[in-house]
């Protein structure tokens, strides 16, 4: 007598609903990616507005977001593996909600800065929950197009924030872009009810790994982003390097002694893991780079306005979407390592084409430029997803999605802050050398030059290009190194 076969389990079939779940979480991750470069664009009505924020408010503004959602994520996917991913997903969303109301709501700059912390924590609790989640939906034969659709989604948010944030601040004033995210975050946070509940487990908190954490980053791009204005080798500047430094020692240490930590030391033993965690850091710090000075390129040295300039990013967007959904295909044809190799490769000379274009640069070569960049992305990111998330247990899934949301937005935070850093200062000196390294920002010297007629400013928006190749050929620089080392640790061979 034949023994019946046994019922297809739930893990093998997947989630009855899992195209809506997974839609449900890409809309997650474009929703908070997005609002780390729409901001970029409402810095200038900010910057008029009856606030009166200085110029280093200004650049809080923009960066405190950034700095908590990068450095809450890892706890954050802690916190989603103990409570529950679906539980801390909501709550997430909500806080996310709450933060940009109180933005759109704040009467002085304390309280808008308090506003984009609050946003930033509720973005960290959104980022590891939506991909585990989406995991969890799907049978293990189709994670890996999961894997690349999420990935996909998370690349193209900054390209969205930029499309949305243009066509908001095109019409409304600054508060209107925050004011708009509440009942679109509502709206996610209503479909989120079809996502399945995911298994917990009792991951022990780390406040003290959490604490140590946070204030080594917040001491390091403190040090980056008051740099040009303080000076390099002023005691404030030192002082937050070396303090970063120590306590980012100091929070290694406490991971290795603690009998739970929130981040296992042994877990990089992995080479994979390590590649995937540079590799994922390296492509957003060059991803974000690109976004953050191709908004001013556009805008300053082509006379775009917000919205155009959002629309001219689109080619990227489309290109990375489209390729990053048929990277898991190369990927089990060619290898990871090659589909990574070509994909860094066309990272990098998209930066070094974009680092020489000038006012005179037709768009049309910019746009071929552009899709350069999001061919690269979309072949790269998927393949370190995929390692990050293959090199830590099933159990931990929401630790491991943690770890790579924290590389892509240090990365972003990272690459942003440098190269503004090398950017506005070069611009400052080229422009007027007494202003030293970069005490005014680039609207205000191009303004300015304006002002002392049309060979001034025409001589300024020429420095301005210049230097913005500067700082994209340094970013460049660093992708490659950072390359070497992603490409040699994945070609070692995991431990069996």
């Amino acid at each position: 007598m034949q023994t019946p076969a046994a019922p297809p389990t739930a893990e093998a079939t997947g989630h009855p609903k899992r195209g809506l779940v997974l839609t449900t979480m890409c809309a997650a991750v474009i929703l908070v990616v997005a609002m780390v470069s729409a901001v970029n664009l409402a810095v200038p009505k900010v910057a008029d507005s009856d606030l009166h924020p200085s110029p280093t408010q200004l650049l809080w503004f923009v960066d405190a977001y950034v700095i908590v959602f990068a450095c809450l994520l890892i706890p954050a996917g802690v916190v989603g593996d103990r409570w529950g991913r679906k539980r801390a997903l909501l709550w997430g969303l909500g806080v996310f909600a709450a933060g940009c109301l109180v933005c759109a709501l704040a009467a002085g700059i304390p309280v808008l800065l308090a506003g984009r912390i609050i946003t930033g924590a509720g973005a960290a609790l959104v980022m590891p929950a939506t991909l585990s989640l989406a995991l969890i939906a799907f049978p293990p034969a189709e994670r890996p197009q999961a894997i690349a659709t999420w990935t996909g989604a998370a690349g193209i948010g900054g390209v969205v924030g930029y499309l949305v944030g243009g066509g908001l601040l095109q019409f409304l004033p600054w508060q209107g872009l925050f004011a708009a995210m509440v009942p679109v975050t509502a709206a996610v946070m209503y479909a989120v009810r079809f996502a399945p509940a995911a298994p917990r487990n009792d991951a022990p908190l780390d406040p003290v790994g959490t604490g140590l954490l946070v204030l080594g980053f917040v001491a390091l791009l403190y040090g980056i982003i008051e740099g040009p204005a303080t000076g390099w080798l002023s005691a404030p500047i030192v002082g937050a390097f070396v303090l970063g430094l120590l306590i980012l020692t100091a929070f290694a240490l406490q991971q290795a002694r603690s009998k739970h930590p929130m981040l296992e030391p042994q877990l990089f033993r992995t080479p994979r893991l390590r590649a995937g965690a540079l590799g994922v850091t390296a492509a957003f710090f060059a991803m974000f780079a690109l976004f953050f000075t191709n908004a001013q390129y556009l805008q300053y040295v082509k006379g775009m306005s917000p919205l155009t300039a959002g629309v001219a990013f689109l080619p990227l967007a489309v290109c990375m979407m489209l390729v990053s959904r048929r990277a898991s295909r190369l990927t089990a044809r060619f290898g990871a390592r090659p589909v990574m190799a070509v994909g860094i490769l066309l990272i990098a000379a998209s930066l070094l084409c974009v680092s020489w274009s000038d006012a005179r640069t037709p768009y049309a070569l910019y746009a071929v430029y552009l899709l350069a960049a999001g061919g690269g992305m979309g072949l790269t990111l998927p393949p370190l997803t995929m390692g990050i998330m293959g090199a830590v247990p099933p159990h931990r899934a929401g630790l491991g999605s943690g770890l790579n949301s924290a590389a892509r937005e240090i990365g972003s935070a990272l690459g942003v802050a440098v190269i503004g850093t090398v950017t506005t200062s070069r611009f400052a000196a080229a422009v007027d050398p007494a202003a030293g390294s970069g005490h005014r920002s680039a609207s205000d010297i191009l303004a300015a030059a304006a002002r002392l007629g049309t060979g001034e400013h025409a001589r300024a928006v020429t420095a301005f290009s210049d230097a913005a190749g500067t700082g994209y050929r340094v970013v460049a620089a660093v992708l490659v190194i950072a390359a070497l080392f992603v490409l040699r640790w994945h070609r070692a061979q995991e431990p069996e």
